[in-house]
């Protein structure tokens, strides 16, 4: 009995000093260490290796292993036979730059239930020696970084490894170079464990381009999209119901019903409601979209798929609508895009006048050109109140107007910038704009946002906010600024912002969006009956300013 429980003590004991590793365990080690050794090893990050090749090698030597010591084993001869690193003496060197570190997150190495203390000091020691030069993988060109020299391998499915190097990139570009990962609903390490079995279950194109849909979703940024045939067809279909809608109150409100090459008469009006698309409501279909969909918070998910709501991959599609009072459901036909035919949209003015006795002047920010501003202001100037409307995307207008409308140069924002040299962190910058200027505009400038004002438009808000009689109206913006990173993944187009954007104080704008001073959206009575609420929201704010 008692060598009966030696033997067992023994066979506890080796069996537990194996510590088996799992297949999703295994994977999400090498994504990690084979991201850090690409950006951070100097004889990798020169290009001195193929390293995609060196990816699928270690995907198959992976399968064997299936214990802690075999898997550092693995790991230690790999970096081993990266060659030497010598001393890297400016990495320790302390510079002026002001960092923000909440993205940079290297624990994982010393994860003791993954790796030996081998390893994780073999990976300590390239961080402190990393290459600080040029890297092979990424460049920088002007504040932000891009990636290259990254080769092709399609847009079809071709195997599992190929599937697990295009996560294992976009999960890596993400870790070192999105200045807004912290901020995901999802844990980013938690994303790699969750992803990384939903590859391996992928068998063909279409869930192939779902899972890197799911997969850029999950950047919780408005900025990001993926842009795909497949996950067009998939989710949406090629057909439209040839109608223009707009979004409020959780419904669709028809605006205009366009012809068709085929002059069949819709059965749909301008006016009607629709508040259920094949049984379900509009919350519902938007909702069960959202995980493939990325944006900074629900009106950025709404914002994005609302334009897709009436596409069907059916000649047909059943709808149920509010008419005069009264719910009808009806079936209505869809079209391809190519036989919907659309009217010229009237070129609207660039700024004018709202009243007879040009007190209250309008500028649309969405068209007006810097080489207009001196023009537009030379009109205005006059007019006891400017109402500049950001619901769209303006023209890199932000000097111009800052020089005419502030008092003096003001910080509007600081932004974060990746820092090539230490991949993972980020340092910050103020930016200053306006100069000092006694004959600034003194009236009243009103700001009209929305979902709609995204990006270059959150920042030329910030700017309007630093006059002495800005007012913002509206409701809150896209939560999404701060330039963006193009790429491809799977050799299909793709983004997410590049830059950190921030209040002048820190506060962040991300996925928050610009918080109006007077908070007003569409009604759906409004939009029937063809008013702009925002607008007359605002003008109503002026007359209490007389």
């Amino acid at each position: 009995m008692r060598r009966f429980s030696l033997f067992l003590f023994l066979f506890l004991s080796l069996n537990f000093s194996a510590q088996i590793i799992t297949e999703t365990q295994k994977l999400e080690s090498l994504c990690r260490v084979w991201g850090f050794l690409k950006y951070y090893h100097p004889n990798v990050a020169k290009g001195n290796l193929n390293w995609d090749k060196q990816l699928f090698q270690k995907i198959n030597e992976l399968e064997n292993i299936n214990d802690k010591e075999s898997l550092n084993i693995l790991y230690s001869q790999w970096i081993e036979s990266l060659g030497e690193i010598p001393q890297c003496n400016e990495c320790a060197v302390q510079d002026q730059k002001v960092y923000f570190l909440k993205n940079f997150d290297l624990r994982w190495i010393d994860n003791s239930q993954i790796f030996s203390d081998d390893v994780s000091q073999k990976l300590r020691y390239i961080e402190k020696n990393r290459n600080i030069g040029d890297n092979h993988y990424f460049g920088k060109g002007g504040r932000k970084i891009y990636f290259r020299n990254e080769k092709s391998y399609g847009s079809q499915f071709t195997s599992k490894r190929n599937g697990l190097l295009e996560l294992f990139r976009y999960w890596n570009y993400v870790e070192y170079f999105f200045p807004y990962k912290y901020e995901t609903d999802q844990n980013w390490n938690d994303v790699l464990t969750e992803m990384i079995p939903r590859f391996l279950m992928i068998d063909n194109d279409e869930n192939f381009h779902l899972a890197l849909a799911e997969l850029v979703a999950k950047t919780d940024d408005s900025h990001a999209y993926i842009s795909s045939k497949e996950i067009q067809l998939s989710l949406y279909g090629q057909r439209k119901v040839p109608v223009e809608y707009t979004y409020a109150e959780g419904k669709l409100v028809i605006t205009k019903v366009n012809d068709t090459r085929s002059r069949h008469k819709s059965t749909l009006h301008p006016g009607d409601v629709i508040y259920d698309i094949e049984g379900k409501t509009i919350p519902q279909v938007i909702n069960s979209l959202a995980k493939y969909t990325p944006a900074s918070n629900s009106w950025g998910k709404v914002s994005k798929i609302k334009d897709k709501l009436l596409f069907s991959k059916n000649d047909s599609i059943s709808i149920k609508i509010e008419r005069n009072g009264q719910n009808i459901e009806i079936k209505t036909r869809t079209y391809l895009i190519k036989d919907i035919i659309h009217e010229k949209i009237p070129v609207s003015k660039k700024w004018k006048f709202m009243d007879d006795e040009k007190k209250i002047g309008y500028v649309n920010m969405g068209i007006i050109e810097k080489e207009d501003i001196d023009e537009m202001y030379g009109s205005l100037k006059s007019a006891k109140s400017i109402i500049f409307d950001l619901r769209n995307y303006p023209k890199q207008t932000i000097i111009p107007l800052s020089y005419l409308l502030l008092p003096s140069p003001s910080i509007y924002y600081q932004f974060t910038f990746p820092d090539t040299a230490y991949p993972g962190k980020f340092y910050s910058r103020k930016n200053v704009t306006g100069r000092k200027n006694p004959e600034y505009y003194k009236g009243n400038v009103i700001v009209l946002v929305d979902e709609n004002t995204q990006s270059q438009a959150e920042t030329t808000t910030m700017m309007f906010k630093q006059h002495p009689k800005a007012k913002i109206i509206g409701s809150n913006t896209s939560g999404a600024n701060g330039d963006v990173i193009m790429f491809k993944i799977a050799n299909l187009d793709t983004r997410f912002t590049g830059l950190g954007a921030y209040y002048p104080d820190g506060r962040e704008t991300q996925r928050i969006g610009i918080i109006p001073d007077i908070f007003i959206k569409p009604s759906v009575e409004g939009i029937k009956n063809g008013k702009d609420e925002v607008l007359e929201k605002a003008l109503e704010y002026i007359k209490t300013t007389d």
